[in-house]
């Protein structure tokens, strides 16, 4: 296999190479694996190393991560806090080194926990390609079966103070995929849910923006049996299948678990 490596020097340049039919190359650590144990043909890699997309900038509550900066600098960050427990939760700290905000995006399920937070909490994506920049929900990204374009950034409005919520389950501390991962952002008055924005991991073969989940849960209570009835309702919206991991039965089976420790903390 001949794979020709390009270093562009800014974002312009490397979107026209991924336009041109390059695969972008962040930290490596799905790519590379992938390349090793599998024959393809000639292959041209666009390295974004040097394209300028490693800045975190937060003005405000309104957050920009480049698309090329690592999970352990978000982890580092002390402006992201609220993202601290979904960075730590993925994989071990060598990986979330390499591990790049855009190449999480696209990780594909049952990985991707950044990618259901970040649909949790709305985030909105720069996106470059031949018709020039545009923005582009990250739901829209990771749910479409194949998503053109460099992305250069994700953005997001920091939430208020326990608005929001996530829990990852897994095998392991460590390297471990998700079982069931619920990320969720919501507001509540007198005690009733105002609005909600779920999304889970590790049921299906995309993240899953979890609609039903949402409706069951707005203009009532954030009690037990509120989110008892959200979960069988999010029963009908998942499709879990059996992997190395767990099986679909067990995947379904805990779903609710997770759901309500996400949601009510126990």
């Amino acid at each position: 296999m001949l794979t020709e490596v390009h270093v562009p020097g800014d974002a312009s340049a490397a979107a026209l190479l991924v336009a041109a039919g390059g695969t972008a190359l962040g930290g490596g650590t799905l790519l590379m694996p992938w390349l090793n144990d599998h024959a393809s043909e000639p292959t041209e890699l666009v390295s974004l190393r040097r394209a300028g997309l490693a800045e975190i900038r937060v003005n405000g509550s309104r957050v920009t991560l480049g698309a090329a900066s690592t999970l352990f600098q978000v982890e580092r960050d002390v402006r992201l806090a609220v993202l601290n427990p979904v960075v730590r939760s993925i994989a071990s700290v060598p990986v979330r080194n390499l591990a790049t905000v855009g190449g999480n995006l696209f990780a594909p399920q049952p990985h991707g926990d950044l990618a259901v937070a970040l649909v949790a909490l709305d985030a909105q994506a720069g996106v470059v390609d031949e018709g020039g920049p545009r923005v582009a929900s990250v739901q829209d990204l990771v749910t479409d079966e194949r998503p053109s374009g460099l992305v250069t950034d994700v953005g997001f409005d920091i939430p208020g103070p326990m608005e929001f919520r996530y829990v990852k389950a897994s095998r392991r501390r460590f390297n471990s995929a998700s079982l069931v991962t619920v990320a969720a952002t919501f507001t509540q008055a007198d005690g009733v849910v105002e609005a909600a924005r779920i999304a889970l991991g590790g049921v299906g073969p995309r993240v899953v923006r979890a609609r039903a989940v949402e409706e069951a849960l707005v203009g009532r209570p954030l009690d037990e049996t509120t989110v008892r009835a959200a979960a069988e309702a999010g029963l009908g919206e998942i499709s879990p299948v059996d992997d190395a991991y767990a099986s679909a039965w067990y995947r379904r089976r805990v779903f609710p678990v997770h759901l309500r420790r996400a949601l009510l903390g126990h």
